[in-house]
């Protein structure tokens, strides 16, 4: 990993795929990833690992299934939240976001348990900021 300062500005910049995260850099075991993303995800699982969310820019939505029922959350530009390990949930951002994402390295995109995987999103763990 590059050991430089990084400007989220110029990271976002270089790439236009949605729903594909870039890895800024690494932070013990886990990644900071980066991401564009506009409309819907899936509703996933990750059994093992709490998910975090900070919107850069834009409004994300977050889909829980818990055991009180279903809610939504509404993250706005400079809010934060983390889906905790094992809860369903479903990212969307009707109008558009940028968000960075905090989750050990080798996270799937589309967690250990999920619906049918659309074709606007990218089933990876991460790709390398260029």
């Amino acid at each position: 990993m590059n050991n430089e300062p990084i400007a989220l500005a110029d990271a976002l910049a270089s790439f236009d795929a949605l729903w594909s995260p870039r890895i800024l850099t690494r932070v013990n075991d886990y990644d900071v990833r980066v991401a564009k993303v506009r409309g819907e995800h899936l509703w996933h699982v990750h059994d093992d690992t709490d998910e975090f969310f900070l919107v850069l820019d834009g409004e994300l939505r977050i889909a829980l299934r818990e055991a009180e029922g279903e809610r939504t959350v509404v993250l706005p530009r400079g809010s934060a939240f983390t889906v905790p390990r094992g809860t369903e949930h479903k990212p969307s951002a009707p109008s558009g976001a940028s968000i960075l994402l905090f989750e050990p390295a080798g996270t799937s995109t589309v967690g250990d348990r999920h619906d049918e995987v659309p074709g606007h999103v990218d089933v990876t763990t991460g790709h390398a900021l260029r």
